[in-house]
C-alpha cells in the first residue's frame, strides 16, 4: 500500500489535492496530471477495473445513474455493468464515468461538485434499498430502479411522474436567452473529420463545454 498525501486543497468541493494530482501524474506515467473526487465531470478520478461499481452521467436527463457489478440486467442506456466497465477501466480518464466503491452512495459528498443525491436518478433496485435511509428524505423515493424505467424514454417519464429535481434542471437549461441577452448566430460550421476522435465501432463523438448553441440545423458530412 502506499500512502498518498492530500496535499493543498485546491478545490473542497470537486474534491482536487494538489498531492493527489501529483501521485496521479506519477504513476500513471504523466497521462493524467489532474482529478477531481467528487465530481464526475471534466476531470474524474480513474480506475483500473476492480470497481465495485460505476457511476455514469445519463445526459438525456442531466442526471447521474450508479450499477454495480453483481446486478445482471441493463441500465437505461440499454447495456450492462460488463459493457460499461470495458470503457471505464484500464486507468482512462472517461468525462461522464467513474468507478466507485458502492458505499460511496451513501456518502453526504456523494458528487456533492455536481448537485450531490438530488443529481442521482437511476439505482438498481437492491442498492437503493439497501442505502434508503442514507439518502436525502427529499429524492430517495424519486430515484428510479430498473422496475421503473428500462429506456431511457421511460426513465425521463417516470422522473417527470415524480418530479424529480433534476426536472427543474431541464427547464431551466431549456429556458430561451433572456431579452435583449447576446445570442451568437453562426450561418454555417464545417467541422473536419480529421484530428476528431472516432469511436472503434466508427462513431463520433462531440464534446461542448460551458457551451449554449441555438441553431437550427447542424450538419456533419464525412468526405
Amino acid at each position: 500500500m502506499i500512502e498518498i498525501k492530500k496535499g493543498e486543497v485546491i478545490d473542497a468541493v470537486k474534491g482536487e489535492y494538489s498531492g493527489v494530482n501529483a501521485m496521479t501524474e506519477k504513476k500513471s506515467g504523466g497521462a493524467v496530471d489532474r482529478i477531481f473526487l467528487h465530481s464526475i465531470f471534466e476531470y474524474p478520478h480513474t480506475s483500473c477495473g476492480c470497481f465495485e461499481a460505476i457511476a455514469f452521467y445519463i445526459p438525456e436527463v442531466d442526471g447521474l445513474g450508479v450499477v454495480h457489478r453483481s446486478f445482471k440486467g441493463t441500465t437505461p442506456f440499454g447495456i450492462p455493468f460488463s459493457t460499461m466497465a470495458g470503457q471505464t477501466g484500464g486507468g482512462q480518464q472517461l468525462e461522464g464515468f467513474a468507478g466507485v466503491a458502492i458505499e460511496y452512495v451513501r456518502s453526504p459528498k456523494f458528487f456533492i461538485a455536481d448537485g450531490g443525491h438530488d443529481r442521482l436518478v437511476w439505482l438498481p433496485k437492491d442498492l437503493k434499498e439497501r442505502f434508503y435511509d442514507d439518502i436525502p428524505e427529499g429524492v430517495r423515493d424519486k430515484i428510479a430502479t430498473e422496475e421503473d424505467a428500462t429506456d431511457l424514454d421511460s426513465l425521463k417519464a417516470y422522473l417527470e411522474k415524480v418530479n424529480h429535481p433534476v426536472v427543474s434542471r431541464w427547464k431551466t437549461e431549456e429556458a430561451a436567452p433572456a431579452p435583449g441577452a447576446p445570442v451568437a448566430e453562426i450561418s454555417e460550421l464545417t467541422m473536419p473529420m480529421s484530428g476528431m476522435p472516432i469511436a472503434a465501432g466508427g462513431g463520433i463523438t462531440i464534446t461542448f463545454k460551458n457551451a449554449k448553441i441555438y441553431a437550427e440545423k447542424v450538419i456533419i458530412k464525412k468526405k
